[in-house]
C-alpha cells in the first residue's frame, strides 16, 4: 500500500513537471485587449440609470457640461433663447429645475445658477457623468422630481501629471485647458485645473442686426487636494474654485460704454463672478468595510449682475450646505442603510429693475434610506426624509426604487417618489428677460414671490434587455414616466404676447415621456445607437388645457460611432456621427400681434447632423475636428420686432432651433503620463 502511494505521488510529481514544461515551453505572452462601452448601463444596479466616461465625452468637443449630452439619448440639449446662446437641457421633458444637478453628490446647478450654471463646469474637468431617470435618492435632499445628473470631477490620484487641450472654432470661440498634478506622497495629491475660454468676433449669419453668439470671456480654475490612507480608512477631498465669466449680447452696434441705459442701440450683459470652497471627509471601518461615514460640506458665493436692455436683473446667493451619512448593513450585507442629516442655508440679494427681491432660504432634514439586494435578481431601495424649511414648511418626501430580472441579461425596473421646490422664478426664466413682456406675478398669498411651493410625484416603469441579432451585441430599452404636479408654478406665455403670467396651478399639469432605444455593435468597433421620444406636457394655463410650449412631442436620434484598432504606438482614427430629429413644437400665442410680428401655432419639423473625426498619433497626442448643424438648418425669424428692439412686440426668448448655423471646430489633446 505505501508504495502505491509512492507511486502515484511520483506520478503525480512528474505529470506536473511535464505539463508545467509543456506550458513553458508553448505558451509565449498573452494579451488581452478588451473595450468598456463608452456608455455604461447596468443590470444589477436598482436605480435606472446610465453612466457616461470620458470616452463618450471626447466624442464631441464639449466645451461644458451643458454641451456634455449632445451624443446622449436621454437628455434633451435646447437653446435657451437667441440672445445669450446658451443651452438647456431636459429630462423626461422637464427642464434642469427639476433635475438635481450635483458635482460628487452635492448640489451645484441650483437657484441663482439655473440659468447659466451647467455652462460653467469645462467639459475636460469631468471623469464622468451619471444620468439617473426617477425620483432619485433621498440621500441628495428633496428637490429632484424627474432625474439626477451627477458629475465626477478628476481625482487627482488618479490623474496624468499634465494634459492640455487647445480649441478653436469657425464662430470664432477659442478654449484652453491645462490640468496639472502632482501626487505628493502616498497619501496626497493636488490638481490645479486651469479653463479659459472666449469668443472675440461678431457673428450674424440670419442679418437680424443681432449678434447670434454673445461676446464673452470666462476664466475657471479649480484646486483639488485629495488625501487617501487606505490601511486606517481615511479618505479626504479639498476643493477651491473660482469663476469669472462676462458676456455681451445684442445689437451689433451697441457698445457697452457708450449705449448701456440708452436707447441707441439694444444690448445686454451677463457677469458673473463664482467662489466654492467644499471638503468631504469618510471613514471606512477597517475591521468592517461594509460601514462608513461620511460627511460633505460646501460653501459658494454667486454674484450674477445684468442688464437686458433697460431692465436690470441682478441676483447674488450666498450657500451653505451639509451632510452627514452612515452607511451600514442589519444582519447581513444584503440589507443594507443610510442614516445622516443635512442643513441648507440661502441668502438670496435680488433685484429686478426696482424691486427687491432678497430673502433667505433655510432646512434641516434628516433622512433613512434602506436598500435590499439579493446580490441575484431582485432589489429595492425604499427612502424617506423629513424636512423644516423656512418657506416650504413641514413635509415627508418617500421615494422607492425596485429592480427585478425576470430572465437572462434582461431587467425590469419601477420607481415612485415625491419632490418639492420653490420656484425661482426671475432667474429660472432669465431668456424672457430679453423682450418687452411685462412680468404679473398673480399673487396667492404664498412664501416665495407669493406663490406657493412646486409639488410633484414622478412614477416609472424601465424594460432593459441585451440580445444578439445575427452574432452582434444588441440592447433594447423601454421607458415611461409620469410626472403629476400637485402644484406647479405655471409660466403662461398663452394669455399675451406682450405678458409672461406667474400663478399657482389651478387644475392639472402631467408631463408624459416614452422612450424606446435600439443599441446595436454593427461589427467590431462600429456601434449604433437609436432612439425615439415621445412627449405629452400638458398644464391647465387660465385660457385652458395647452401643451407646454417649445417642447416637441416627438424626437429622433441616432449616434454612428467608429474606431480603428489601436496600433502598437496607439496610433488609431474614431469617426462620430449623431443625428437628431425635432418634430413640430408649439410655439407661445402671438397672434394678437400686427401680421409681421406673428408666428404660427406650431413650428417646423427639422433635422442636425454633427459629426466629428479624431487621429490619434500615440498614447500622448492627438488632433480632432468636427462639425455642428452641418445641413446648415436655421430657424428663420428667432428675434420677433428686431427690426425694433426698445417697441412693444420685441422677443428673443421664442427660439426653437438653432441660430447659428454650420459651425466647425478643430482642437488637439496633449498628455504627460
Amino acid at each position: 500500500m505505501f508504495k502505491k502511494h509512492i507511486v502515484v505521488a511520483a506520478l503525480l510529481l512528474f505529470a506536473t513537471n511535464f505539463f508545467a514544461q509543456v506550458t513553458k515551453d508553448t505558451l509565449g505572452e498573452v494579451i488581452v485587449r478588451g473595450s468598456a462601452k463608452s456608455i455604461r448601463k447596468s443590470y444589477s444596479v436598482t436605480g435606472n440609470s446610465a453612466t457616461l466616461s470620458s470616452k463618450e465625452l471626447l466624442k464631441a468637443a464639449c466645451c461644458n457640461l451643458a454641451e456634455s449630452f449632445e451624443t446622449n439619448p436621454a437628455i434633451d440639449v435646447n437653446y435657451a433663447d437667441a440672445i445669450t446662446g446658451t443651452k438647456q437641457i431636459k429630462m423626461l421633458g422637464l427642464t434642469s429645475p427639476y433635475l438635481l444637478i450635483s458635482e460628487e453628490n452635492v448640489p451645484s446647478v441650483r437657484g441663482a445658477s439655473q440659468a447659466y450654471g451647467l455652462s460653467f463646469t469645462p467639459g475636460t474637468w469631468v471623469e464622468s457623468i451619471q444620468i439617473t431617470k426617477g425620483a432619485g435618492s433621498v440621500v441628495n435632499g428633496f428637490e429632484s422630481i424627474s432625474g439626477q445628473i451627477n458629475t465626477e470631477l478628476l481625482k487627482p490620484m488618479d490623474d496624468i501629471p499634465f494634459y492640455l487641450n487647445v480649441y478653436g472654432s469657425s464662430d470664432a470661440r477659442f478654449e484652453v485647458n491645462t490640468h496639472l498634478t502632482h501626487k505628493l506622497s502616498e497619501k496626497w495629491a493636488t490638481s490645479l485645473l486651469l479653463h479659459g475660454n472666449t469668443r472675440v468676433s461678431k457673428n450674424d449669419m440670419n442679418d437680424d442686426g443681432f449678434l447670434d453668439n454673445p461676446l464673452s470671456k470666462q476664466i475657471n480654475f479649480l484646486n483639488r487636494w485629495q488625501y487617501v490612507d487606505a490601511q486606517k480608512g481615511w479618505v479626504s477631498f479639498i476643493n477651491l474654485r473660482y469663476m469669472d465669466d462676462e458676456k455681451q449680447m445684442g445689437q451689433l452696434d451697441f457698445n457697452k460704454d457708450r449705449d448701456r441705459g440708452t436707447t441707441n442701440f439694444w444690448g445686454a450683459e451677463i457677469n458673473t463672478e463664482r467662489l466654492d470652497v467644499s471638503a468631504k471627509l469618510g471613514y471606512v471601518f477597517p475591521d468592517m468595510p461594509y460601514q462608513s461615514i461620511g460627511f460633505q460640506t460646501a460653501y459658494n458665493t454667486h454674484n450674477q449682475e445684468s442688464y437686458f436692455g433697460l431692465r436690470t436683473y441682478d441676483i447674488k446667493q450666498n450657500s451653505f450646505y451639509s451632510n452627514l451619512i452612515l452607511n451600514s448593513i442589519i444582519s447581513n450585507t444584503m440589507n443594507k442603510f443610510a442614516v445622516g442629516v443635512n442643513f441648507t442655508y440661502d441668502e438670496y440679494s435680488e433685484y429686478f429693475s426696482n424691486l427687491d427681491l432678497s430673502r433667505i432660504d433655510n432646512s434641516l432634514g434628516a433622512f433613512f434610506e434602506y436598500t435590499y439586494d439579493n446580490a441575484d435578481d431582485f432589489s429595492f431601495v425604499a427612502g424617506l426624509r423629513a424636512d423644516g424649511h423656512n418657506r416650504l414648511g413641514f413635509f415627508l418626501t418617500p421615494r422607492l426604487h425596485v429592480r427585478y430580472n425576470p430572465w437572462d441579461q434582461a431587467v425590469l425596473r419601477v420607481s415612485a417618489g415625491r419632490g418639492k421646490r420653490a420656484a425661482n422664478i426671475f432667474a429660472e426664466n432669465q431668456q424672457l428677460l430679453a423682450s418687452s413682456r411685462s412680468f404679473d406675478i398673480q399673487n396667492n398669498n404664498g412664501d416665495i414671490y407669493g406663490l406657493n411651493p412646486e409639488i410633484a410625484w414622478n412614477y416609472g416603469i424601465s424594460f432593459m434587455q441585451k440580445f444578439n441579432l445575427f452574432t452582434k451585441s444588441a440592447e433594447v430599452v423601454f421607458d415611461f414616466y409620469r410626472t403629476d404636479f400637485q402644484n406647479k408654478v405655471v409660466t403662461d406665455l398663452y394669455q399675451s404676447p406682450q405678458q409672461v403670467a406667474f400663478y399657482d396651478l389651478e387644475g392639472s399639469a402631467y408631463a408624459n415621456s416614452f422612450q424606446a432605444e435600439f443599441n446595436l455593435e454593427i461589427i467590431k468597433h462600429l456601434d449604433l445607437r437609436t432612439a425615439y421620444k415621445f412627449y405629452d406636457i400638458s398644464t391647465d394655463y387660465t385660457s385652458g388645457k395647452m401643451q407646454q410650449p417649445l417642447q416637441a412631442e416627438h424626437r429622433f436620434f441616432a449616434n454612428l460611432g467608429f474606431q480603428t484598432h489601436i496600433l502598437d504606438k496607439g496610433q488609431q482614427w474614431k469617426f462620430d456621427v449623431t443625428y437628431n430629429w425635432n418634430g413640430e413644437q408649439k410655439l407661445p400665442f402671438t397672434a394678437t400681434n400686427p401680421v409681421e410680428y406673428r408666428l404660427p401655432e406650431n413650428s417646423p419639423s427639422y433635422s442636425l447632423v454633427n459629426a466629428q473625426i479624431t487621429r490619434t498619433f500615440s498614447s500622448t497626442f492627438e488632433i480632432y475636428v468636427g462639425g455642428e448643424n452641418i445641413g446648415n438648418y436655421k430657424q428663420a425669424n428667432p428675434i420677433l420686432g428686431s427690426d425694433a428692439p426698445f417697441g412693444t412686440y420685441f422677443d428673443s426668448s421664442i427660439v426653437y432651433a438653432p441660430v447659428f448655423g454650420q459651425m466647425y471646430y478643430a482642437g488637439l489633446r496633449f498628455k504627460i503620463k
